[in-house]
């Protein structure tokens, strides 16, 4: 691509063809703040604080829109422009509910910190008709307060554009517009898949995850109760940056020790429910290849996934694994087999989960997730409500020594740990099934055709004389492509990955926020998702199967993979739900 000429500031810059204002002066260095814009999501010029001045110009242009041409001369930072951004957050803040003390994003805010960056000292010299805002609390993992929302629209692009459901837009018009579900319905009325996408991408405190913590203080307060916590893979790669480390740090020790520290009667780890989720997910689909099952095998992982193939695709619900997650086989393994093998009464054990995930709230609520009688996972905390209960119990986080978890269900495999990233649970369940297939020990490790970021991979794989065809993809707006793909005879897989957030759960809905800024310069999935495969690469056992505790629960508990009583414990139903 030609490039062309300008000057930024009266700095002479020779730039893409093509690049916006924005684009141009990050090559140069300087930053333009922004509030509305993310790259290729939501590139729509409406907060204005982008403003800059062009020469020529009748007066200025939105610099996250506007494209650069030969000569063009610009200017980023002049007193018209500065005095332009401090009015228009002045305008913001006219109509905005200014209780940031008490607000979940208080120190966390990007209207907050520009705010404090242009100096605006008197928060009411617009101040008119402020309306109190209904709040929405009608979905099980959010909440939805409008008199804090700026119509930035970030939300409502990532669940158009990203998520493929639309369930949100802009309601009215004029002073009366807002955010909100058609007809005004609550995100619990209405196909909303419970990603929490919206609530990454909000930079404001409009939309937060339904805090899960005080049930967990009330819980390690009561002698009565065993209380175990699991911490997904992902959590691992994200928790730091919530206490200023880089992102793409591993925490796992520091994580352990806090948790251990905030009075958990054991600290274990998803990762071994994800190693017998494999067992069970592998030996499904070996089953369905061999005698003409529903094909392809899905898998069904992600809660945010499964409920947008209930409502926007229930005829694809026979091909979904009826595995259970590995959230709620954790649940289910602690409540009967670690139950029984330590002569507790699951009643009184309490089950916490730590994920990544929003729509792990609402998948513990499901039907069938109660394999002793009582819900598999009681409470399902996100990452950053982990962080602030670190916080609260006043622990120095970034200075705790590393620690182990706890046995028996601390123990994972590599092919586990990179459950987190998208395509993960098919590198992890290709490295079992292979074996079993071949019959032999020391099959592949590594399936790079699998990993990445891209929004969709496929591959081929021939073992044993049989072939199998494979797709991965992540994003529910890819998810669709393949779907369509699948519907329309114009792909043939056996075995497909599916997860809702696009990355996977490394980006998921509940991990720590970043500004904008990070999210248009930095690989944050990317990022994360090394975390992962540098803790795979370092462990001994990498596959599945050669988990010992996973092993003894069969040989102790389940028998083999896919009995009945496997059935029972670690498998689960799903439903058609209503698409509007």
């Amino acid at each position: 691509m030609a490039n062309v000429n300008i000057k930024i500031n009266g700095m002479p810059l020779s730039v893409p063809q093509g690049s916006t204002i924005l684009e141009a002066a990050r090559i140069a260095g300087i930053r333009i703040p922004t509030l509305c814009y993310l790259k290729d999501i939501n590139e729509i010029g409406a907060c204005r604080i982008c403003l800059v001045e062009v020469k020529g110009a009748r007066g200025p242009v939105a610099a996250c829109v506007y494209p650069v041409n030969e000569g063009m001369e610009v200017f980023t930072n002049t007193p018209k422009i500065q005095k332009n951004r401090k009015t228009e957050l002045e305008l913001i803040l006219s109509n905005h509910r200014r209780e940031c003390l008490s607000c979940v994003r208080s120190g966390d805010c990007e209207l907050q910190a520009l705010c404090r960056e242009y100096g605006v000292e008197d928060e009411t010299r617009f101040a008119g008709a402020n309306p109190v805002e209904d709040i929405d609390d009608t979905s099980p993992h959010m909440i939805r307060d409008n008199s804090k929302c700026i119509l930035c629209r970030r939300c409502v692009a990532v669940c158009r554009q990203y998520q493929d459901c639309g369930v949100i837009g802009p309601n009215e018009r004029g002073f009366a517009t807002h955010i909100g579900c058609a007809f005004d319905q609550g995100l619990g009325e209405v196909a909303c898949v419970s990603c929490g996408q919206c609530i990454n991408v909000c930079l404001v405190g409009a939309l937060y995850e339904k805090d899960g913590t005080a049930k967990v203080w009330e819980a390690l307060a009561d002698p009565t109760k065993h209380v175990v916590v699991q911490t997904a893979p992902a959590v691992r790669a994200a928790l730091g940056e919530a206490f200023g480390m880089p992102i793409g740090t591993d925490v796992e020790g520091k994580m352990v020790a806090s948790l251990r520290r905030l009075g958990f009667d054991k600290v274990f780890d998803t990762n071994f429910s994800a190693d017998l989720t494999i067992m069970e997910e592998a030996t499904e689909l070996l089953e369905r290849v061999k005698n003409g099952g529903t094909l392809p095998l899905i898998t069904s992982c992600s809660p945010g996934w499964i409920k947008y193939c209930e409502h926007y695709y229930p005829e694809m619900i026979p091909n979904l694994s009826s595995c259970k997650s590995p959230q709620q086989m954790f649940g289910a393994i602690t409540k009967t087999w670690y139950a029984k093998k330590n002569e507790i009464d699951p009643k009184n054990i309490f089950s916490v989960s730590v994920m990544p995930c929003t729509a792990k709230k609402f998948e513990n609520t499901r039907d069938d997730q109660s394999a002793a009688g009582i819900p598999d996972v009681d409470v399902t905390i996100t990452t950053r409500e982990l962080a602030a209960m670190i916080k609260r119990a006043g622990l120095d986080f970034v200075n705790l020594p590393d620690e182990q978890f706890d046995n028996p269900l601390g123990e994972g495999t590599g092919a586990a740990v990179i459950f987190g990233a998208t395509g993960g649970v098919m590198e992890a369940a290709l490295r079992t099934a292979v074996e079993w297939i071949t019959g032999e020990a020391g099959g592949p490790i590594e399936f790079n055709d699998v990993r990445g970021t891209e929004g969709i991979k496929e591959a081929a794989y021939t073992v044993g004389g049989l072939t199998v065809n494979v797709a991965v993809a992540s994003g529910l707006a890819n998810v669709r492509k393949v779907i369509e793909m699948i519907k329309s005879g114009e792909k043939n897989y056996q075995f497909v990955e599916f997860m809702a957030c696009p990355g996977g759960c490394v980006n998921g809905g509940g991990q720590p926020h970043q500004p904008g800024e990070v999210h248009n310069t930095v690989d944050i999935r990317g990022e994360r998702a090394k975390v992962l495969y540098s803790n795979d690469a370092a462990r001994e056992l990498r596959r599945s199967h050669e988990n010992p505790v996973v092993k003894a629960i069969y040989d102790e508990y389940l028998e083999k993979p896919g009995s009945h009583l496997a059935h029972e414990i670690l498998h689960t139903s799903y439903v058609a739900r209503k698409k509007y």
